[in-house]
This record gives structure tokens, C-alpha cells and sequence, in this order.
């Protein structure tokens, strides 16, 4: 046990840039996964409407979760450059999908002209369109090349905010369902599953380095700039920050990285939109409710956004007291699911918000846009 002054590595910047950027990408995550549904409404696109999980579906992401892990931890370095690949092409498609709104915004500002080249899978493809899919091949091809924290940080945030908008519940019952059983997998993962394994198998798959496709094609062809690609990479199922990140001073290793995973963003993100549906349901004649300061504290959404502050702040705290890795779920799923279900109940909101269900596409039409 590490004494109590340890904790002031908290206030490091690597600390402080974790978990504003776990917060912001969270709520992001929530924000994204509403207006997808109106995006939807809007164009009449239903063919890429979101998935929504019952109870059995959700229920299997642990166990799915667990024989994935297994896979990983013994068959790595068999189905690294699969995994690469796959990751690679996962992540220019969340680029696209996080992008795609922002770019046509600034093109409606704009005025810009945007014709329409040619048809691919049944769809039209423009312009703008084309350039956007380019730029975000590129950014893949970048991090694929040199392997870049800030560049695997981007590709996994797109990874999670584009889940969480095409895989949603049906309401609180089953997330809190869901949030319980990630709770004790990520326990048993973390402490305990080194006693069966004989090391700690979420720790150890975490920390592993996949092979480059793109350095072994390079190494057969003898490419020149060979030695510019890096030959391992983090995969982008974890967000990393530098312990030295702005030149602050960190205890042990300064090459060293703080991580958090995407799931320890993504799941709790699924919460907070189930949380931020239920609010904006309940505020629909506002014109924009989360700019109104005397609304603000009477919404869930910023209980469960504060928990998961709270939370991943202790689960930090915790790491730096035991000097041993720590399960970010022991710490969020309290944080986070307890207070609304506790403020639900004094406001005689529970059986709403418990047995409520995400509203479907064309009720998504009356959500405020944000």
C-alpha cells in the first residue's frame, strides 16, 4: 500500500488528460447515439438503424467477451495481422461515421457544391463523400505506419462512439443487468483469473502488440523506407496517454503509458443513453435543455456523467495506492448506476425509467438535436 501523498500523481497531466477525455468521450458517445436516430428519421435511411439488444443479447457480451479474451491471450500472436486488418478497416469506417456530420454541416454553411460521382452498394456516393473516405484511409494508413498513441487514441475513440450508436438496450433493466455481469467479469479478469491461467489474462492481452501487416508486405517486397514503419502496434481498444505526457514528472517507468479500455467507455456510455433519452423525453418542449441552467441539475444525465467521474477518478486512485492494475467496472458501475437508480426512486421515477424502452426511430424524430 502506497502512502496517501502518492495520490497527488493525479493531478499529473497524463491523469488529468485520461480521464477529461474518458468523460468527454462518453458523453459524446451518448450524444451521438441520439441524433444517429434522428439522422435516420430525417433521410428515411432505416436500412442503417441502429441495433437494439434484448435481455439474451445483452447477456452474451460477457460470455462473448470472455472466449474472445481466451482467444487472445493464447492465440495472439497467430491472429495479430487478422486482428490489424480487421481493426484497421473497423476504424476508416468510424472515422467516416463520426466525420460525416461535421463535414456536412460545414458544407451546408458553406453552400459548397457536392454532385454526386457514382453508386456503390445500392447508395449514391458524392463528392465530399469520396474526399471524407480518403482522408479518413489515410489517417488509418498513418497510424498503421508509425504506430502513433495520438493517432491509435482517435481511431479508438471513433471505434466507441460508433458503437454505442449502433448497438443500444431496450431500457435500464437490462443495461443494469448488463453493467452487473461486465462488473464481475471485470473482476474475476483483472484479480483473479491469474489463480486459473497462470498470469493475468486481461492485463496481458491488453498490453499486447500486434504485428503490422503493412511492415511484413514492406519486409517481403524489400520497400524502401522499411525502417519507417514500425513492426508493432497497440491496437486501438484502449485509449493511452504517456505517464511524462507535457514533460510531468511520473512515478516509475517515464516511458511507460496510462491506458483505459474502449469498454470501460463504451458500456457505460450506453447507460448515459438511456439516461439522456429518458431526459429528453421528459424535457421535448424544450428548445435546447441542456443549455438551460435551472434544468440542468434536475436531469440524470449529469448524475451518472459526475458518477462516472467519480468512479473513474477512484478507479485511478486505487491503481496508484496498490501499485497493481485495477478493474475500471468495480469502480464506474456503482458510480454510475447507483445514483440514478437511487434519484429515480425518490422521484418516484423508478418503474419509468426501469421498465421504459428506447423510443423507436420515427419517436426519435421529436428528440432535440444537440
Amino acid at each position: 500500500m502506497e502512502p496517501l501523498w502518492k495520490l497527488l500523481y493525479l493531478l499529473e497531466p497524463a491523469p488529468v488528460t485520461l480521464v477529461l477525455t474518458a468523460v468527454a468521450v462518453t458523453f459524446g458517445s451518448a450524444l451521438r447515439a441520439l441524433n444517429y436516430g434522428k439522422e435516420m428519421e430525417r433521410n428515411r435511411d432505416l436500412s442503417e438503424a441502429s441495433i437494439t439488444l434484448d435481455r439474451s443479447q445483452a447477456l452474451m457480451i460477457p460470455i462473448m467477451s470472455s472466449c474472445s479474451l481466451l482467444l487472445m491471450f493464447y492465440l495472439f500472436s497467430s491472429v495479430s495481422q487478422v486482428l490489424t486488418a480487421f481493426t484497421a478497416v473497423a476504424s476508416a469506417s468510424s472515422l467516416f461515421f463520426c466525420f460525416y456530420p461535421y463535414v456536412m454541416n460545414l458544407k451546408s454553411q458553406l453552400g459548397l457544391p457536392d454532385p454526386y460521382m457514382s453508386r456503390c452498394c445500392s447508395k449514391s456516393f458524392s463528392r465530399i463523400q469520396g474526399l471524407l473516405l480518403l482522408l479518413c484511409i489515410g489517417l488509418v494508413l498513418a497510424w498503421l505506419v508509425s504506430g502513433h498513441w495520438i493517432l491509435n487514441n482517435l481511431l479508438g475513440i471513433s471505434i466507441c462512439i460508433a458503437f454505442v450508436s449502433h448497438v443500444r438496450l431496450q431500457n435500464i433493466k437490462i443495461c443494469a443487468m448488463l453493467l452487473v455481469c461486465l462488473f464481475v467479469y471485470d473482476i474475476f479478469w483483472v484479480f483473479f483469473s491469474e489463480r486459473f491461467f497462470g498470469a493475468n489474462v486481461m492485463v496481458s492481452v491488453a498490453t499486447q502488440q500486434a504485428s503490422n501487416p503493412v511492415h511484413t508486405v514492406a519486409n517481403s517486397l524489400s520497400l524502401p523506407g522499411l525502417q519507417l514503419i514500425t513492426k508493432k502496434l497497440e491496437l486501438p481498444v484502449k485509449i493511452v496517454f504517456p505517464r511524462n505526457l507535457f514533460g510531468g514528472v511520473a512515478p516509475g517507468n517515464s516511458a511507460d503509458f496510462m491506458m483505459l479500455g474502449l469498454g470501460d467507455m463504451a458500456i457505460p456510455a450506453m447507460l448515459l443513453s438511456l439516461v439522456l433519452c429518458f431526459d429528453h423525453r421528459k424535457s421535448r418542449d424544450s428548445v435546447n435543455p441542456l443549455d438551460i441552467p435551472s434544468a440542468r441539475g434536475r436531469k440524470y444525465i449529469w448524475y451518472a456523467l459526475s458518477g462516472y467521474a467519480i468512479g473513474l477518478v477512484t478507479a485511478l486512485a486505487a491503481g496508484v495506492l496498490t501499485h497493481s492494475p485495477q478493474p475500471a467496472l468495480l469502480y464506474l458501475v456503482p458510480a454510475t448506476l447507483g445514483p440514478i437508480i437511487t434519484l429515480s426512486w425518490t422521484r418516484n421515477e423508478l418503474t419509468e425509467l426501469w421498465e421504459g424502452t428506447m423510443p423507436e426511430v420515427n419517436d426519435k424524430a421529436h428528440l432535440t438535436e444537440v
